[in-house]
């Protein structure tokens, strides 16, 4: 009786050690494409420095990602992505405890339309495809400055589900 006890305990850590051996991290799904050809983002908002902002992030998500290789032009691409900013609105979230005609915090929102072809067939894998953000933005230093310091946040959670979107397999 007293050597089956710790006979039975090493049998029940080699079972549950062995079912984690094949456990991996992330997503096994492979894109349909090895390398992909981010175009430089358009904007058709009025806010200018997005654009080179959400360009930079998207590239560096992708990178960071890891599932596919970053090429420099469409002709050595499998894919190519086209991102459109078209979106960017802010709405009162709160508004100041001692004037409640201001706005003491705004939700930030950026959207965006992607494009994803495939460069052999030319066939659209997904067209116009809408994807957004929100952060909040805090008016205490001054509007203006809360909206340029939350601007890369929008950015970078931006190229997040943007970089999910192209790469995630359904």
């Amino acid at each position: 009786m007293t050597l089956r006890l710790p006979a039975l305990c090493l049998l029940s850590a080699v079972l549950c050690l062995t079912g984690c051996a094949h456990y991996q991290l992330g997503t096994d799904a492979k894109p349909g494409f090895a390398t992909l050809y981010v175009e430089p983002v358009a904007n058709k908002t009025l806010l200018p420095q997005a654009q080179a902002i959400v360009s930079t992030q998207l590239r560096q998500a992708f990178i960071t990602d890891g599932r596919v290789a970053l090429v420099n032009s469409a002709e050595a691409a499998d894919a190519t992505l086209r991102v459109v900013i078209r979106d960017y609105h802010r709405d009162v979230s709160a508004a100041r405890e001692d004037d409640t005609g201001l706005a003491r915090k705004f939700a930030l929102t950026l959207g965006t339309e992607c494009t994803l072809r495939d460069n052999h067939t030319g066939k659209e894998l997904f067209s116009a495809r809408k994807v957004s953000v929100s952060r909040d933005a805090y008016t205490d230093s001054g509007q203006l400055q809360s909206e340029y310091q939350t601007l890369p946040l929008l950015a970078e959670a931006l190229a997040q589900k943007i970089t999910h979107t192209v790469l995630d397999v359904w």
